[in-house]
């Protein structure tokens, strides 16, 4: 998956508010980070997952989960990124993590 459309509800919802912050987030963080030749997008896939498992960034994951499937991704490696994560990052991050993983790779959440 190259950059993401220019359309995206969960940007879309804050653009007007927050303009330059979307700006940034379409232009470096997608137009310019991920698409650096130094890792592929599965594994930035992998990597933003982990990281926002790690954090409790449950929004967020709901995007990246699906992202991480359109790069290449799989269920299962996605359900053993939270399983590893519970011992690093905690019990409750991976369990709030796997309830939204589970909405989005079983057609509930796509956001």
């Amino acid at each position: 998956m190259s950059k993401p459309p220019a359309s995206n509800p969960a940007r879309d919802a804050v653009r007007s508010f927050v303009p330059k912050l979307i700006d940034l987030t379409e232009k470096v963080v997608y137009g310019d980070v991920w698409e650096r030749p130094g890792l592929s997008k599965r594994d930035r896939s992998l990597i933003t997952c982990a990281a926002l498992v790690a954090m409790n960034r449950t929004e967020q994951l709901k995007g990246h989960v699906a992202r991480a499937i359109d790069n290449g991704v799989t269920r299962d490696e996605i359900v053993e990124v939270i399983t590893h994560m519970a011992f690093y990052s905690g019990w409750p991050t991976a369990m709030s993590a796997a309830g939204v993983a589970k909405s989005v790779l079983e057609g509930g959440d796509k956001k």
